[in-house]
Parts: C-alpha cells; sequence; structure tokens
C-alpha cells in the first residue's frame, strides 16, 4: 500500500500483472462527466502504461457498466478514453458480457448468497479497480465510494435494476454498506489491485454522485489491497473510516 501526490505518481503493478496474458482494468467512468466524478483520464493513463511494461504482450479489456442513458462508447469519446488505448486494449461494456454466478464466500452474506457478473473476471489473470475518491449522502449517513465501491459497474443491470432501468437499484437495499460486504465476499477478493484517484475529492449534499463541489487533495492510493487501498484514503482525507471497511476487516479475519 502506498500513496503519492498526484505529480509524482507512478503505479506499481502487482505481481500477477507480471508477464500476465489477459488483464482486466475496471475504472469509474459510469457517468458522462470528467473528474472527479470519475476517474481522470490522467491516472488511468498511468496506470495502463505501466501495466503493459510489466506485460508487453498482455490483452488488457478495460470494463465498466454505466449508471447512465449515455452509453459507455459515449462516454469515453466524452472523456477521451480511446486516445490511451494502443492495440492490444480494448473496452467492453460489462452489461454486454457473459454472465456467471460468483459465490458470496462471507460467512454472514448480508442479501446475495450469489451474485452476477461478468464471466470475464474469471478468465484473466489479473484485475484491477480505479475508482474515484467520492463522499455522499445516502440515508442521511455519508458514503465512501472509492476503489470497492467502483465494482458496482460490473453487476448487469438487466438483473439489479430497480424502478430505473439505468441504474443497479437493488444494490441499495437494505443499504449500499450492507450490499458492498456481499460484494466483497462474491467479486471484490479477486481483484489483486486497486487504485484510489483522490487528486480531486468530490464533495455530493445528496445521494447524486454526479453533482456536487471539488475539493483538490493531489494525492493517489494504490496497493494489492481495495480495503486497505480505501482505508488509507479515508484516513488521509481526515473522512469517518466507512463501517463496510471494519466489517469486511472482521469477516476476513473470521474466515482466516
Amino acid at each position: 500500500m502506498y500513496t503519492s501526490a498526484t505529480k509524482s505518481f507512478s503505479y506499481h503493478p502487482p505481481a500477477s500483472a507480471h508477464n500476465a496474458e489477459h488483464i482486466l482494468v475496471k475504472p469509474n467512468l459510469g457517468y458522462p462527466v470528467a473528474a472527479p466524478v470519475t476517474v481522470s483520464m490522467g491516472i488511468l493513463s498511468q496506470v495502463l502504461q505501466a501495466l503493459r511494461q510489466a506485460s508487453p504482450t498482455a490483452k488488457i479489456s478495460i470494463v465498466e457498466g454505466v449508471c447512465s442513458p449515455v452509453s459507455l462508447h459515449d462516454i469515453a469519446s466524452k472523456n477521451g478514453l480511446y486516445a490511451l488505448l494502443d492495440e492490444g486494449m480494448e473496452l467492453l461494456d460489462a452489461d454486454t458480457l457473459p454472465l456467471i454466478e460468483y459465490p458470496n464466500l462471507s460467512p454472514t452474506p448480508m442479501r446475495f448468497k450469489t451474485m452476477w457478473a461478468p464471466a470475464l473476471l474469471q478468465q484473466v489473470d489479473c484485475r484491477i479497480t480505479v475508482g474515484a475518491f467520492k463522499r455522499t449522502m445516502l440515508k442521511n449517513q455519508p458514503l465512501i465510494s472509492a476503489s470497492l465501491k467502483n465494482l458496482y459497474g460490473l453487476f448487469p443491470r438487466s438483473k439489479y435494476h430497480a424502478r430505473s432501468l439505468n441504474s443497479r437499484g437493488q444494490l441499495h437495499q437494505p443499504s449500499v454498506p450492507k450490499i458492498l460486504q456481499d460484494v466483497y465476499f462474491s467479486i471484490g477478493h479477486l481483484f489483486d489491485g486497486a487504485v484510489v484517484d483522490a487528486d480531486l475529492r468530490f464533495i455530493s449534499p445528496d445521494w447524486k454522485p454526479d453533482r456536487g463541489k471539488t475539493i483538490e487533495f493531489g494525492k493517489i492510493f494504490a496497493g494489492t489491497d481495495p480495503i486497505a487501498v480505501d482505508r488509507a484514503a479515508c484516513v488521509a482525507a481526515e473522512e469517518a473510516i466507512p463501517d463496510y471497511l471494519d466489517a469486511i476487516d472482521k469477516l476476513r479475519q473470521q474466515s482466516k
């Protein structure tokens, strides 16, 4: 786990990325808005370049599922993602990929005993989540979104939508902090690396994750454990440690 000033950030890929055949990168690109609502192209570029250096011939799949009526292609075009891709990199819409059920390995599942997500997660050699650091308000409680919450975009809206077909409303019941425990123990534990882009912090006065104010912070957090990376970001930003991080750490100890 390491923290870097944005200007000097250099990504160090996990061991599984070196000489890998296939790498999956999950960036926060769910909305047609630039950083800090989504991850900055500068930080994502650093991650992709480092992965390419670690594995010159790897296929690198950038996978996201949007939270908006705007298509992933249009969001990627607007934000400048395509300019970052080399011939061995591809952008994939998570909502279009073949799915499988992943078992929830938690000793005490919150809601889902299994969760549907792309089969591709099982087929790659390395998985990296690249999240933006955001705080919203949900049910009058602050919700921190970073590298773990970023994984919501991998779950198909066809199975997890509620009233709005553009979002994943079922993953908000009984609460996002509780469902994040299921997310970690179904697919989050598979991730080999995490990056949290906190160059600009995003603070929303309500639940809307694409409308709020921006605070310059100038830090990037990275490591091999999404929970540890998210915790470090919260400590540095002087945000209260989310209950779901403590709950996951406690459950991980029980599972050993």
